[in-house]
């Protein structure tokens, strides 16, 4: 059985950092502070969290940071309530200046998706142990 985490965020700002340390938090607990990838888990929440505050937070609405440990893999998940899917933009070095966050999960995950749920959609990622 997973080890799992989740905390609920409104829709601030202040709710970036929150997730960040909530997720090096549960790191830590599950004795993963030292794990080469711990840094690369930090960024990635405070990508997909940004994300889901920009482009999938409606007023009025929060998110939810889902953060599980299976002893192989650490999947992280960032379920909103808004509609779309995002994705990585065509042309990164345009002068627009977001959609860069997905390029980073990307690069820095072994594998990122999207999920529907009902309203909205979950945003993960996964990193191998």
């Amino acid at each position: 059985m997973p080890y799992q985490r989740d905390q609920l965020y409104g829709r601030d700002r202040r709710s970036v950092p929150a997730a960040r340390r909530f997720a090096v938090w549960s790191l830590r607990y599950w004795g993963l502070a030292e794990w080469a990838r711990a840094g690369d888990v930090a960024l990635c929440v405070s990508e997909l969290a940004t994300n889901a505050l920009v482009h999938g937070v409606p007023p009025g609405r929060g998110f939810l940071l889902r953060i599980r440990y299976d002893g192989a893999v650490v999947r992280l998940e960032v379920h909103d309530s808004g509609s779309g899917a995002p994705v990585i933009p065509d042309d990164p070095d345009a002068s627009d200046e977001g959609g860069r966050g997905l390029l980073l999960v990307a690069a820095l995950s072994d594998k990122w998706g999207v999920g529907e749920r009902a309203p909205g959609k979950l945003v993960w990622a996964e990193f191998a142990k």
